[in-house]
Order: C-alpha cells, then structure tokens, then sequence
C-alpha cells in the first residue's frame, strides 16, 4: 500500500532521488534547494554528482560513474549497471523514504520502478522520458507506477493525457536563464582573447564516450573555418568528468558553457540538452552528433520524430541545421557555420525562430513550482 500523510514522519521527511547526468544533477541540486526552504527537515538520499552532494545528499554512486549514452555502450556495462541497481533497492529499503524523486535518466529508471513497484513507496518523476519520441509503450510503467508526473515540454501533457495519464506542466528549468556573472569584458580577458573577434564556442558532449567520437571531426573543422577566417578565436565548453587533447590549435578551455554560449558569437553543439540552452542564450548554433552503429541502426528503428534537437521538435521546423552520423563531416560542419559567423542575415533569421521556442519553455519559478507539487502530497505545502 501506498504510504498515507499519517505514516510519514513530518519532523523528518527522506527521499530517494535518482539522477543519473550532468543536467540531472543541476536540476536535483536545485529542487532540493526549494524544498529544504519549504521544508528544512527533508533529507536525501541518491544517484547524482557534485552539485547534490553540495546540498547535503547522501550520494549512492556518482553521475561520473553512471553517465553513459548509446545501446551498444550500456550493454557493454550492463554488470555494473546491474550491481547499481542492486545497491539502489537495498538502499531504498534500508530507508524506506516518503517519496521517490526521479529525474531524467530513463534507462536506469525506468527499471528501478518495475523493480520497486511492490513497495508502496509514492514516486514522483521529474524530466519525464520522452516516449512521445520513441519506445512508446514504456508509458504503460509510468501510468501503472507512477503518482506524479511533472512535465518540462508544453505539448507533454496532452499526449500523455491521450495515454491516460495525468501529467503537470511545471515549465522548463531554462525559462529562469539569468546572465553570467562575470562581465563580457572579464571573460575574454580571462582567456586573453579579443572581444571584437568572432568567436566559437564548441560543445562535445559531457560524456568522454561522446568526445571520444566527436572531438577530431570538430579539430578539423576548426582548421577549415580558419582557413576562411583567421581571426576566429575558439572555446571549448569542457564538462567536468572529460579530458581533451588540443592538439596543435589555439583553443581555450571554459568549465562554464552558459557563460561561453552567451558571449560566443557561433556555436556547435553535442545533441542533447545543451541545444535548448543555446537558443536561450541566442547564440546560432549548428547541431552534431555520432554514437556506435548499432545505437544509430536501432535508433533509426525506433524513433517516431523528424528531428535530434530539442528547439527543432519545440518549433517544428528546423531551426538549426542538424549533422548526425555520417553527415557529420568537417566539410558539412564547416560549410553551415560560415554563413552564422559571417553573414547578420542568417543570425539574425535564427534568433527570431529561436525567440518563439523561448516563450514555449514558461515562467520563471520553475523549482519552487516542483517543491510545492511534491511537498503537497505529504501535506505540508
């Protein structure tokens, strides 16, 4: 049975989270901020990195540990991911927290609620999988097992709705974008670049798998946009958990891509997360992405939407050109990027497509919106 306001210790109220990645981390960290101003005797306990261990969370295993992309790689460590989970439902019974907090991070996730889903314990997803895009049936686990699903998208609600679940559009994380906190001025004096230079900004992925596969495609194309521009300054957004090799060309590390992406002048970007981000700094940016092809094929099978980004499914259209698999060459990057560092026209073109896709993603307040949500239903919001 499911655990009632009269079994929970309000003095003491535990939740189990479970992130998985980098942005899962950014956004556990933030809704556990929200909800111990709320609430300051709420505990936590789960899968997440630095930023939730920042906040007090008892972390189980750590987002550098747990971040992998692509079919053929998660099978490859399929053992430790089935020690993991192993770990996660001793420790979950060890605790035997108020709620559930999952975010994002649908391979692993999903599974866990299949696993506990004679506990009792209420669970609340976060970042819901986007089953709208592919493997539609995994909505069965989360209308079967779910009690609340908070949605980021605007269209979410009503598709799932159709599917006979019931989903909360909260809005999206992105929607309080605030300015860096270091000045224009301050951040290219800091990499002893010139701020009247056009300059790219460059995002790999933030997993070393994804790097690995994209990292010498983008060094070439590096070259050929110098070649057309000498005065092209780069900068490479490096995810904490990477390593890189520069190699000969002058290319500067940032640990802060929100920063790089709203002083850049022009980007490439790692499908994923970082692509909405993009468009809400306004910076125009081309879209890339390669993985193993057994991932590509079985993906390719699977998926039921036109486009890899984010702000093109929100927009409908392409709004960024996208380069994925083996249309991820050099020559194509290179040819989509010149026309965004050089001509006003084409940035300007985008921007404008970008501006609709921002007034999609909500208000501001989207954490303390989720904190309330989920205190409700103990009562105590």
């Amino acid at each position: 049975m499911i655990q009632t306001t009269e079994n929970v210790n309000k003095k003491n109220l535990s939740f189990f989270v479970s992130a998985g990645e980098e942005s899962g981390d950014i956004h556990g960290s933030k809704l556990i901020t929200s909800m111990k101003k709320r609430y300051p005797n709420c505990q936590f306990v789960g899968h997440g990195g630095n930023k939730m261990a920042a906040q007090e969370v008892q972390i189980l295993e750590h987002i550098d540990n747990l971040s992998m992309v692509g079919f053929s790689e998660v099978i490859k460590h399929l053992p430790y991911m089935k020690r993991v989970m192993t770990l996660t439902i001793k420790k979950i019974t060890e605790i035997n927290p108020a709620r559930i907090i999952l975010i994002d991070y649908p391979g692993f996730n999903l599974r866990l609620i299949k696993k506990i889903s004679s506990f009792g314990i209420p669970i609340t997803y976060f970042i819901l999988p986007q089953v709208w895009a592919w493997k539609e049936n995994r909505v069965r686990i989360i209308r079967e097992f779910v009690d609340q699903s908070l949605s980021i998208f605007p269209f979410e609600p009503d598709w799932f709705k159709d599917r006979g679940v019931s989903v909360r559009y909260v809005g999206h994380p992105f929607s309080e974008s605030s300015p860096p906190k270091i000045s224009r001025r301050n951040f290219f004096k800091k990499h002893n670049l010139d701020p009247k230079n056009p300059t790219l900004i460059l995002l790999p992925g933030s997993r070393q798998q994804e790097v690995n596969r994209h990292w010498n495609i983008l060094l070439k194309t590096i070259k050929i946009l110098r070649s057309g521009i000498p005065n092209l300054q780069v900068i490479v957004g490096k995810a904490p958990s990477v390593t890189l090799s520069l190699g000969s060309e002058n290319i500067c590390i940032e640990h802060d891509s929100k920063a790089a992406l709203h002083f850049g002048s022009a980007a490439i970007i790692a499908s994923g997360t970082a692509t909405l981000e993009a468009a809400v700094e306004n910076i125009p940016f081309i879209v890339c992405y390669r993985m193993s092809s057994f991932s590509w094929s079985l993906l390719q099978w699977l998926s039921k939407v036109s486009y890899a980004s984010m702000v093109n499914l929100i927009g409908k259209k392409e709004i960024v050109p996208e380069f994925l698999q083996k249309k991820m060459t050099p020559e194509n990057l290179s040819k989509a990027l010149f026309p965004l560092i050089n001509e006003q026209t084409k940035r300007e073109s985008m921007r404008n497509d970008f501006s609709q896709v921002i007034k999609m993603l909500g208000e501001p307040g989207v954490y303390d919106r989720l904190a309330k949500e989920i205190l409700r239903k103990h009562t105590l919001c």
